[in-house]
């Protein structure tokens, strides 16, 4: 930094002070490191009005904080969601790698500000002028950041977005999609693709729908889905709803799936890499969803995805893929719901079908129906879960073939078309569809039942049965017990 530039914001302390009215801040820092910015702005029309920082500890931080309330004070909300740690170094002519820690903090308070006013409702920008501007949701990872660079290389003005769903010191922030520290490499990644980035905080949202829900079912005994009621009840409506208010005209995702028009309407559709076929996660989303999101990767394979951010230079491009859900990221299911349902040992009995015990186990939460390893029982045949009794805390074993069912059960079931269009359905995420038959018309059945032409096997109540018309997802539905 050079000595007038670093005397100067030393010595402006005209935005040093208290958050204006009705302000937004974010703070960042604290222990362990001692320095602590705080930054906070006021917005009309998209526009900030008026910003404020405060700062405790070094001289560098107390520099930084007063650097970016000068750079944001009349600025429109997007250009300012564009400035990282970089644009605050450069402001104060050059930081040391010691001072590079100030510019951080302060870039990452004045996020925490912009997220604070993304998670408000308050509109933030209006529609260009020219042009299309379209909001990407950007998770960190290689899909989402080249969804985000097709559509900049069509020509739209791209608004990333990333999702702060879930925080807890026991999981692996750099494994979730959604951590704290996810949303950090997630910003650095949009400055680096030249967009702005914000962060809209739904953690408590996420609890309430989408893990709440997790814990109950395995407490109740069933196999709960929590991507498909996050995306179908959550996350994707609540992204749509900021995209409206930073004037964007569709929401794009990196999701592997298409979006077909049957001439009824939007119909979600399998993606050109049928190993990658998303569309299962997708299924309880609803048509007005469906008619304002994009899907840039529809036509690539993941190869292909990755050599495009090779050839752009990004980081991700080999970023390995967690196969964890978001919030358990790194921890077990087990240490999962003994935390956060009580759920710990619970020791039980493995009876066979006949109701003779034949073994023990740590609880029925620990099984789902069709599981076949871990369940410690010595048998002359390979032996399968076929039920577990939450009332009993009984889990029920046999052989293969006691799996078999050609008929299904569902609850809260979707038909987005006739039941006769129904030629198929997926009742586990990468399983293949079966041919089956549903007697019902269009609309919303509280219990419906389905016809397989062919057994399945392992159908687990709580999981999602994704009703199909060939590769056209046409409904969804929860398999009952």
């Amino acid at each position: 930094m050079s000595s007038e530039a670093f005397e100067h914001n030393l010595r402006d302390g005209s935005r040093r002070g208290p958050a204006p009215t009705g302000a937004f801040s974010g703070g960042a820092g604290g222990p362990p490191c001692g320095d602590l910015v705080r930054v906070s702005l006021a917005v009309e029309g998209g526009r900030i009005t008026a910003a404020s920082f405060d700062a405790e500890g070094c001289a560098a931080t107390v520099a930084a904080g007063a650097a970016v309330a000068d750079a944001i004070d009349g600025e429109n909300v997007l250009a300012a969601a564009r400035i990282g740690p970089e644009d605050v170094s450069g402001a104060l002519g050059g930081l040391s790698p010691q001072g590079r820690h100030a510019a951080e903090l302060a870039a990452d308070a004045l996020h925490r500000a912009l997220g604070a006013l993304a998670s408000s409702g308050e509109q933030l920008a209006s529609p260009p002028a020219r042009g299309e501007r379209v909001l990407v949701a950007l998770s960190g990872g290689v899909d989402s950041a080249v969804a985000a660079l097709l559509e900049s290389e069509r020509g739209a003005e791209v608004v990333a977005v990333t999702l702060k769903l879930w925080s807890d010191q026991r999981t692996d922030g750099e494994r979730s999609c959604c951590s704290p520290r996810a949303v950090v490499g997630a910003r650095a990644l949009a400055h680096r693709l030249g967009v702005p980035h914000l962060t809209l905080d739904l953690e408590r949202a996420f609890r309430a729908t989408v893990v709440d829900e997790f814990v109950n079912g395995y407490a109740a005994g069933r196999t709960p889905n929590p991507c498909v009621v996050c995306n179908g009840e959550l996350r994707i409506d609540a992204m749509l709803e900021l995209t409206e208010r930073v004037g964007a005209a569709a929401l794009a995702t990196g999701h592997y799936a298409r979006v077909v028009d049957d001439g009824e309407g939007p119909l979600l559709a399998a993606p050109a890499d049928s190993a990658k076929d998303q569309t299962y996660m997708l299924s309880a989303l609803r048509a007005g969803s469906l008619a304002r999101l994009r899907f840039p990767l529809a036509e690539l394979t993941k190869p292909e995805t990755r050599e495009i951010a090779a050839r752009a230079g990004l980081p991700v491009a080999t970023k390995r893929e967690s196969q964890d859900l978001c919030f358990l990221a790194g921890e077990g299911k087990r240490s999962f719901l003994a935390r956060h349902a009580g759920l710990g040992e619970r020791p039980g009995e493995i009876v066979d079908r006949s109701g003779r015990v034949v073994g023990r186990h740590g609880g029925h939460h620990e099984f789902t129906i069709g599981q076949r390893r871990g369940l410690g029982v010595a048998a002359s045949e390979p032996l399968y879960v076929l039920a577990t009794d939450a009332g009993t805390n009984r889990v029920v074993i046999g052989p293969r073939d006691a799996l078999a069912t050609r008929m299904v059960r569902l609850r809260d079931a979707v038909l987005r078309r006739d039941g006769v269009r129904i030629d198929g359905v997926k009742l586990r995420y990468r399983s293949r569809p079966i041919s089956c038959t549903v007697e019902a018309g269009a609309g919303h059945h509280p219990e419906l039942s389905l016809s397989l032409d062919q057994p399945a096997y392992g159908v687990a109540p709580g999981q999602t049965a994704c009703l199909m018309d060939g590769e056209r997802i046409v409904g969804h539905a929860t398999i009952a017990s």
